[in-house]
């Protein structure tokens, strides 16, 4: 047919057809690749090499390759090391944006799957869009590895909030009442049922629910505690369910987690729930029983797998009774109880409850740990501690810090007026020094200084009948120091059991 005068034979030359413009594009975008990229290649289904473009034939030396002929037909990830070509045939799914590194050196690329008129996955085309990116794009990639570092940091931070701190046994103490709280500990921890932990306050009970959580097949996932009494009550709700993108004015647009939902997988701490407001405590109930939240602002309904463990040091059953707290509430809590005993129940405790203290105490402050004599440990036993272990912490630190001497006596308390108007300790007969025969005197100093401690050892391990803490409190040493000598010196035991 004759071209009319307004048609020119480029124009002529381009097909009408869809498919015939759609495959003019290809090719001319294929093209531009080709020439504005550092490289290219296509491979096939068997993920054969089965073309290169001519920028790509520059990596070929540093490849180990001396032309395209011998690169050219061969496997991908035989001849391209690090190559994730065959991924992107196996998933077919591009890979727009990655970094490279192999012996020909680094790279920007981006890998796209070619498919045929059914959407099969026929090959694979690869670009090379930088080479050496660490120097042209050394900005950009410094950033993101400290964006990538300040993540994994974050992480890291996060993950060791949310450790448990404690396990059942750091509660310290060997006396029946301690016992039996982590003996009945240990058979909660194998449940998945809510735990009610009940005591005084400063007993223990935040240890005990991380202690339980820790033994649980939960351990690994996230332990979240909220102290009721420290959140105001218009912010409770969202503490707990959390907020909705834009529920109220002046909310984060994109929301925010509430402490359930943070706990998924986990275990939820609630302190203090006898201080829970009555219009928050029946959507509680709701959550315990449906395992539902929904946040603030919200029509949607999450699902959430949480263990609930609360506390408090209030008397339920009385504010159920007065109409303070709701009835099925607290039986839905009250599943699991536990009371957790007051520290005028375990006195025989205060001996290792203080020296791990003690311990603490030096740690943090950086100080030598001071060492507690007989007739101050007995002082700290008549005593009726209504704050309990925190107290009893308080008190000891107190005195440590205030003290110059190295080991604290009943009158280090009283004068200190730790406890005002606290019984006088009473008086402890002092154990007699052994004697020192001549032959002994005449021995070198490091020898007379071993044979004294081993024989004052083994008198006191006599007159207490091997009870090593006993032992421990006459001689005035720490149970540390005796163990310590005990090691160097195991006949001392050993002559004892014999004569028992």
């Amino acid at each position: 047919m004759p071209l009319s005068k307004s048609q020119t034979p480029a124009q002529h030359d381009i097909p009408q057809d869809v498919d015939g413009l759609l495959r003019l594009a290809a090719q001319s975008m294929f093209d531009v690749l080709a020439r504005s990229t550092e490289g290219m290649m296509v491979i096939d289904r068997d993920h054969r090499v089965v073309w290169i473009s001519e920028g790509y034939k520059r990596f070929l030396p540093a490849l180990g390759f001396a032309d395209e002929h011998e690169f050219v037909g061969r496997p991908v990830e035989d001849v391209v090391p690090n190559t994730q070509m065959l991924q992107v045939l196996q998933t077919g799914k591009p890979v727009l944006v990655d970094l490279l590194t192999n012996k020909a050196g680094t790279f920007l690329v981006s890998r796209l799957p070619l498919r045929n008129d059914a959407g099969d996955v026929i090959g694979a085309l690869g670009l090379v869009l930088l080479d050496h990116p660490e120097t042209t794009m050394q900005p950009l990639i410094t950033k993101f590895a400290r964006l990538q570092q300040e993540l994994e940091d974050t992480r890291r931070q996060l993950a060791a909030q949310r450790r448990p701190k404690y396990t059942i046994a750091s509660f310290i103490g060997a006396s029946p009442a301690a016992l039996e709280v982590k003996r009945q500990a240990r058979r909660v921890a194998q449940t998945d049922s809510t735990v009610l932990l009940l005591g005084e306050t400063g007993t223990g009970k935040e240890l005990m629910a991380h202690a339980i959580h820790s033994a649980s097949r939960r351990a690994h996932r996230p332990l979240v505690s909220v102290n009721i009494a420290a959140v105001p009550e218009t912010l409770l709700e969202a503490e707990f369910f959390g907020v909705a993108p834009g529920a109220y004015t002046g909310a984060d647009r994109k929301g925010r987690d509430g402490k359930f939902k943070l706990a998924d997988g986990g275990t939820l701490f609630l302190d203090e729930i006898g201080d829970m407001p009555l219009a928050l405590q029946s959507k509680l109930l709701r959550v315990l029983q449906e395992q539902e939240v929904e946040p603030l602002g919200s029509n949607t309904v999450l699902r959430v797998d949480v263990r609930v463990i609360a506390a408090t040091s209030r008397d339920l059953a009385a504010m159920v009774a007065a109409g303070q707290f709701r009835a099925d509430l607290y039986y839905r809590l009250n599943v699991l109880p536990i009371r957790v005993p007051a520290l005028r129940e375990r006195l025989d405790d205060i001996e290792a409850l203080a020296e791990a203290l003690g311990e603490d105490i030096a740690r943090r402050s950086g100080m030598p740990q001071k060492l507690l004599s007989p007739d101050a440990i007995e002082w700290l036993m008549q005593q009726t501690w209504p704050g309990n272990i925190r107290e009893l912490r308080n008190t000891l630190e107190q005195v440590s810090l205030m003290s110059d001497d190295m080991q604290l006596t009943a009158a280090s308390f009283q004068g200190g007026g730790a406890l005002p108007g606290a019984a006088p300790a009473p008086a402890v007969a002092a154990t007699p020094a052994p004697a020192v025969t001549t032959a002994q005197a005449v021995a070198p100093l490091p020898e007379l200084i071993e044979a004294l401690e081993r024989d004052a050892i083994a008198r006191a391990l006599q007159a207490t009948g091997g009870n090593r803490m006993a032992a421990a409190r006459l001689l005035q040493i720490s149970r540390a120091s005796l163990y310590e000598r005990l090691a160097r010196w195991p006949d001392l035991e050993v002559q004892l059991s014999n004569t028992a």
